[in-house]
């Protein structure tokens, strides 16, 4: 688990800077959660809007990759994930700090 502070420090890198970090703990890796791989995927697709390229330009080779290394099912679930983070990143805040941070439980008051 990581801490709200390194939650925060996370948020507050550039989409370069939080590629290179999820990519250097993904080799740390042998079986990465497909969330972990969506999440990369994500911000691979945003770079590539971000500069103009045509979406899936790079990003679709990387899911190539995956489907030479890992289970369908993963790479299925990390595309959903990807295409979640995309379209509906703010209500993802609360799944993501439940997985990363392990997440303050709703009934928990101090939570807030």
């Amino acid at each position: 688990m990581i801490s709200e502070k390194d939650l925060q420090e996370f948020e507050d890198l550039d989409l370069y800077e939080k590629v290179s970090r999820i990519e250097s703990r993904l080799k740390e890796k042998k079986d990465p959660k497909p969330f972990e791989l969506g999440m990369l995927l994500a911000l691979k697709m945003a770079i590539e809007i971000r500069e103009n390229k045509e979406l899936g330009s790079e990003s679709a080779v990387l899911v190539a990759k995956w489907a030479e290394q890992y289970p369908e099912y993963v790479v299925e679930e990390a595309i959903t994930s990807a295409k979640d983070f995309l379209l509906h990143s703010t209500s993802l805040v609360g799944k993501i700090k439940e997985t990363l941070v392990g997440g303050a439980k709703k009934d928990d008051p101090s939570a807030e």
